[in-house]
Parts: C-alpha cells; structure tokens; sequence
C-alpha cells in the first residue's frame, strides 16, 4: 500500500459523506468531519485523529452508522476505524489501542464501530467545552411560558382528537425518543391544538422535571431574531435554543411567504435537536403538504414525525367540553340546555365555549335563572341564523324531537317502525341539506352504506307523495329547519 493511500481512501470518504449529508447540512460537515485528519492505513483499518475526546464522542454518537457504511464502502466488509485523540498541544496524541494495558489508573470507552477499546489516561483528560452551548447555559432557569390552565386532564378526548391526544401523551411520557418527532398538531382555529401542545409540554415537565421545556409562538421567535440580528447575538440566539429539551412552536403558518432568515435559523436548530433526540413540537392551521410559502427543506423535517390533526367536535363531545367546563366552575346546568348549546353552536370549541360564558354572564347580570328559553334567546343572538351550519347532528336530534324520540334510536339496529322512520327522514334531510357524502349520512345514521341512504331518500319521496301523514311531517321538518 503506498504511503499517501490513506490519504485518498479518507478524501473519498468525506465525497460520500459531504453528497450524504447534503447542502443543507455544510455547517455539520465542515464542524465535524473536516477537522479529522488521516494519519495511516494499515490493511483494512483506517487510523484518524480527532481534535479531542468530546469530538470523537460526539462524531460516535451522531454519525457512527453513516461511518460505519463509508468504511465499509471504501475498505470492504471488515474495514474498520481507528481514533488518535489530541489530548492537549503539550501532550502527544493517544492512539486507539488494541488491548487493555494493565495500569489501574487508565480507563476505557467502547468504539461501537470497530468494536475495539480506546484507551485514554486519566491523567491526561481535561474537560473539554461543548461548542454549541453557551457557557453556564445548562444552570440558567428557563421559563416554560406554559398556561397551568391547559392540561391533558381538562382536555376532552373524541374521535375527532383521539389520535392527536393519545400522541401528545406517548410524547409526555418518552420525548425525543418516539417516532412522533417531530409532533405536528394541525387543525382550524379554535379546535385546541395550543391547548394540546401547551398540555403535552405540562405533562412533559410532571414527568421529567430535569427537562428544559419552552413554549412560544412563531412570531415570538421571528422577532426575538429579528432583536438578535441587530443586536449582533444571532450565535447565542441560535446556542440557547439548543439547549432546550422540549420545544413548542406555535402557529408556524405565520412564517409563510416571510421571515426567510428566521426559518433558515430554525432549519438548523431544529436539525441539532433532532440529532440529541430532543422532542420538537409545532402547530399550524394546515397539514405539511399544504403549507405554502414555507422553505421546501423545513417542510420536509416537518413530515419526518407525526402529523395528527384535530376535526371539529361531535356533538357529544362538545356536550362532554360543556360539562367539564360547568363542573370546573363550579356551575350547574340542566341537560336539555346544554343539549341545546351544543346542537346549535358547532364550528369550533373556542365560539362553543364563548357562547356558554356569555349565557352565563347574561344569567349572572341580569339575575336571570338559565332556562331553555332563555337560552334559546342568547344562543340565537349569538349565533347569526345566516351562518349557522346544519349538521347531520342536529338534523337527527330535529327529527327524533319531532317524533318524540331519543336521539340515540338512530343508532339502534332496531327495525320498530318508528325508528326505521326517523332514521330515514335524517338521512333524507341530511343528504338534502348537508355536503355530506353519502358514505357519511351513512356512518352517523347507525352506521349504514351509502345504497341504504339512497333507498331511506327514494322512500321519503315515495311516500310524501303517497301518505299525507308523512307529507305533513316532511313539510314540518323543512319549516324547523329554514328557521334554524
């Protein structure tokens, strides 16, 4: 082997690590693999000496199996590493040894790569400073800019949101170390994903409380960037938030088509704590694929994890939110008035809870007991009648009203002919009045297929035409409905 072929086998393994780790990792490449220098190879086993223990440490822990491939590539199936760690500039460089001397006064470290012991002398080590973190960082007291008010435990769980909360809780219990990393929560406004975020963050901090977590929104960290840049701290900016165990971004969306700079910064940040298997947790109001004006690259870290999106709440599980609310506030309501907040006020959870503060603050002002009708009064102020969505919830809760049944019958395989008929007459309205596919109607009519809705709506018709009962009843339903 002549003399400058380690030279070469190590300049060829930089080209397959720079292509590996790509343009927008040049700042790993240049801190961690150019400072490594070649120094002999011997049959299969590649000698190289790196800068200090905390080096190779680091280098082992991130890139040991992008080593152990390039290695493998360039010396064969048993190629192997060797490490010469520079101690100190007065201090030769120790090499990798291949047994374990005898003196008590020496420890050891397993290279996983070549699975041979490296030998350092206790005498000779010194701490070494880690690069990326500013001095005293760790001992600073970060504040979490968590809200006590929103917990997992006041979070109510639906299908809407199942998905979402039982991720958030995997990620509380283990961050970092799921393959929810990173956690993206997307939904429209006011269906709880910062509630969410902000819960999985409180939770994280029960459990682990030697965890640095940090709550903000995006346009907190564009603009303490912003304050950074002209300050002439942008390294520290950047070093601090690496210290961070568990951060949250709020609403990303609002970097879209501006602040170019500021998600280059967070493009690396969010690169340095995935590699520590720090968790990363960011909402927006759309899923990844959908965000537009956002850099290709971070959108491209933001599909590595979990996205999990929040849906607009049933109607049971906004009654569920009504009562947990009354019941934290100490608050009694009667069903049928909660019933009705919750049929009538169905497009996100934050109007839904509006609407029952200010029934409230109407009651308390004008000490006036909470009645239905009264109720019904705030509600429909509340409420522009133009805007209101009929839902299939509220058609079937229309329907079994009028036919003076309970609204669950619907989902009851019972064949009663009372029941067959309200649960018609709602896939009848359903598909008349809702968007809704017929696979949906379906679903939430007792979790029927698409042909049963096609012959509950070619029956209505039949018999509006043929039965002055049912022609009386259909038309009672529509005025109900054009006045909701």
């Amino acid at each position: 082997m002549i003399e400058e072929e380690y030279k070469r086998v190590w300049a060829e393994c930089l080209n397959v690590i720079k292509d590996t780790l790509g343009p927008e990792n040049r700042k790993a490449y240049d801190t961690w693999f150019v400072p490594i220098v070649p120094l002999q190879l011997e049959g299969s086993t590649l000698t190289v000496q790196v800068p200090s223990p905390y080096f190779y440490e680091w280098i082992e822990e991130n890139y040991i199996d992008l080593l152990r491939r390039v290695i493998r590539m360039q010396l064969g199936p048993n190629g192997m590493l060797k490490y010469s760690i520079v101690m100190d500039q007065a201090i030769p460089s120790i090499p990798l040894k291949t047994t374990l001397p005898s003196q008590s006064n020496q420890r050891s470290t397993r290279n996983p790569l070549t699975s041979m012991p490296m030998d350092i002398s206790a005498g000779n080590m010194r701490e070494i400073p880690n690069p990326f973190v500013i001095p005293g960082m760790k001992k600073v007291r970060v504040n979490s800019q968590l809200s006590p008010n929103y917990t997992l435990e006041n979070f109510v769980e639906g299908d809407c949101n199942r998905l979402a909360r039982s991720a958030g809780y995997a990620v509380a219990e283990k961050p970092g170390t799921t393959s929810f990393n990173p956690l993206l929560l997307h939904s429209n406004v006011g269906l709880g994903k910062t509630h969410l975020a902000n819960a999985i963050g409180l939770k994280t901090k029960e459990l682990h409380p030697d965890k640095t977590v940090l709550y903000l929104t995006s346009e907190q960290f564009m603009q303490q960037y912003a304050e950074a840049g002209r300050d002439g701290t942008t390294n520290d900016f950047i070093h601090f938030y690496e210290t961070i165990d568990v951060l949250i971004v709020d609403d990303i969306q609002f970097w879209s088509n501006r602040g170019a700079k500021t998600q280059d910064a967070f493009f690396h940040i969010f690169n340095r704590l995935h590699q520590r298997n720090c968790q990363i947790i960011i909402t927006s109001d759309k899923a990844p694929g959908e965000l537009q004006g956002l850099e290709p690259r971070l959108i491209s870290r933001l599909k590595w994890g979990l996205s999990a999106d929040l849906q607009a709440p049933d109607v049971e599980t906004r009654k569920a939110i009504l009562r947990q609310k009354l019941n934290n506030d100490g608050i009694e309501m009667s069903d049928d008035v909660i019933e009705y907040i919750a049929y009538n006020i169905n497009t996100n959870v934050r109007e839904l809870e509006g609407a029952l503060i200010s029934l409230i603050a109407q009651s308390s002002l004008n000490r006036k007991q909470i009645t239905l009708e009264l109720t019904k009064q705030m509600i429909d102020k509340y409420v522009q009648s133009s805007s209101r969505e009929i839902t299939i919830d509220y058609i079937q809760k229309v329907v079994c009203d009028t036919l003076d049944l309970p609204v669950d019958v619907i989902q009851q395989t019972s064949r009663k002919r009372e029941i067959v008929q309200a649960r018609q007459l709602s896939m009848y309205f359903a598909k008349k009045i809702t968007k809704s596919s017929l696979a949906v109607i379906g679903m939430q009519c007792g979790n029927k297929d698409h042909a049963t809705v096609l012959h509950a709506c070619k029956t209505i018709e039949n018999l509006r035409q043929t039965d002055r009962f049912i022609r009386g009843l259909v038309d009672d339903l529509e005025k109900k409905f054009k006045e909701a």
